[in-house]
């Protein structure tokens, strides 16, 4: 099992006025006097973008020693988010008053604190100065955040299937997992014993999966195949995702974390997007996939249209939204050649 390195930030003052005492779970590879490039995960993934040999990452695909995110050249540091379930404070947490576990006392937070954290973190990690921030859908957000919370402090930005708020569309299905969780006996207002138990847990990433992936790639796949008298293989598939995910992540961080996504908005509080977009200093490339049905390549298009400095690609695929989790052959080039435009970068000595 991959050994799972944390650092302390202590105390941080929420954005909706509390404190939470946080620790991030981090992957850190390459070397450690390279400019670093910081990695935001989406909502089911975790700090471990690169992984081992014998368990890889969620984006070991793009990074490593000789990929498009090279290893030899870079220092790539992934957080596991604010909120989430692989070693970073959130729900399962310890609460300080109660010393049991958060659970649905955990507080709500916003893409604006999971970014807070990782730049604090960085600052106990001695990282000053970033060469790129790059992510997709949640990470994406989080790219987003780091470009208006911190403008000086990376030269690029890398947003993948991300847009700079969240649709109406998206918070509909996120509200139709929410609900599935909340609805569910089993969910016992947030003290389930086993995630697996929460049946509702397995229909909300179902009604996920049916977003992340094109009508076209189910079709081509499934093919209205039977996998039994009761089940067609489309059926059987979404079963099986579902089932898969609540076997692994924490149901209680995946409301967390849904509600944060739809809390999503680059323009609250400041004005609209659009002119938060304009405090954005560092150089941004927006990719937007193929049929993806809630981050459209449209309003990524738009979105670097407003910036100052920026470059936009749509990438064919038919995997839709999960694009940016697969057919690295198709986009990785786009970010190994912007990345290469500088390959001397920035030091990563705190500087700031």
């Amino acid at each position: 099992m991959t050994k799972i390195q944390t650092v302390s930030i202590g105390n941080m003052k929420l954005e909706n006025g509390g404190v939470l005492n946080i620790e991030l779970a981090y992957e850190r590879r390459g070397p450690e006097d390279a400019p670093v490039i910081l990695v935001c995960h989406a909502l089911t993934g975790n700090q471990f973008s690169i992984g081992t040999e014998r368990e890889p990452g969620w984006w070991s695909g793009l990074i490593g020693s000789g990929k498009y995110i090279d290893t030899n050249h870079w220092q790539v540091i992934t957080f596991n988010v604010l909120g989430g379930c692989d070693g970073s404070t959130g729900p399962l947490s310890i609460h300080p008053d109660t010393q049991d576990t958060y659970r649905s006392a955990f507080p709500a937070i916003t893409i604006r604190d999971m970014v807070k954290a990782e730049r604090l973190a960085l600052d106990q990690l001695g990282i000053g100065k970033l060469k790129a921030v790059i992510g997709g859908s949640l990470g994406g957000m989080q790219v987003l955040e780091w470009g208006v919370l911190y403008p000086n402090d990376m030269e690029q930005l890398f947003v993948l299937a991300s847009t700079p708020y969240l649709s109406d569309y998206g918070i509909a299905f996120n509200r139709i997992g929410i609900a599935a969780i909340e609805g569910d006996p089993n969910f016992q207002n947030g003290y389930y014993q086993f995630s697996h138990e929460v049946k509702g847990f397995e229909v909300a990433r179902m009604a996920g999966m049916v977003t992340y992936r094109s009508p076209k790639l189910f079709s081509q796949r499934f093919r209205r195949e039977s996998q039994s008298s009761d089940l067609y293989s489309v059926e059987s598939y979404l079963h099986y995702q579902g089932e898969k995910l609540a076997k692994r992540f924490d149901v209680n961080s995946y409301l967390v974390l849904l509600k944060a996504m739809n809390s999503h908005d680059i323009g609250r509080g400041r004005g609209g997007w659009k002119n938060a977009a304009s405090a954005i200093k560092a150089h941004v490339t927006g990719i937007g996939y193929e049929h993806d049905l809630i981050y459209p390549s449209e309003e990524i298009r738009a979105f670097i249209q407003t910036v100052v400095k920026g470059d936009f690609y749509k990438v064919p695929t038919d995997f839709g939204h999960d694009g940016f989790l697969v057919e690295f052959e198709k986009w990785g080039h786009l970010i190994q050649h912007q990345l290469e435009k500088n390959l001397i970068g920035v030091s990563s000595a705190k500087k700031r």
